[in-house]
């Protein structure tokens, strides 16, 4: 249930992410992380989510995170993401892109999990 309440939430919040990147200088590249997230969420959902297809995403997600990272690191204050929507400066937009990359990995590996979990036989409970 608690699992189903985040997924919608998720799924909303990756869902405005795909919309939002029209106007982004590279959309595609964008707009296509953002809804294999939401495709992990909707198949969560559904139950027919298979462990591999959220983890590749978590992989995907933080390798790019990792890539990102170096170039905001210690250059920018947390403040300052959300002082404004629109695009400040290009060390605050890569510091927001590398916060939405960590926050697509990080749930993608909570579904990664549950998926996995759910497929394992339960324990023989022996008296």
């Amino acid at each position: 249930m608690v699992l189903d309440i985040c997924n919608w939430i998720m799924a909303a919040a990756f869902l405005f992410s795909v919309i939002v990147q029209y106007n982004d200088p590279d959309p595609i590249r964008w707009m296509t992380i953002y809804g294999l997230a939401l495709s992990a969420c909707i198949l969560s959902l559904r139950h027919r989510l298979k462990w591999q297809f959220s983890g590749l995403i978590a992989l995907a997600a933080l390798l790019w995170a990792s890539i990102l990272a170096p170039h905001v690191i210690g250059k920018t204050t947390i403040g300052a993401l959300f002082e404004s929507f629109h695009m400040t400066n290009e060390i605050v937009e890569e510091a927001r892109e590398t916060g939405g990359l960590l926050i697509v990995a990080l749930w993608m590996l909570i579904l990664s999990i549950v998926a996995f979990r759910a497929k394992q036989p339960s324990p023989i409970v022996q008296s």
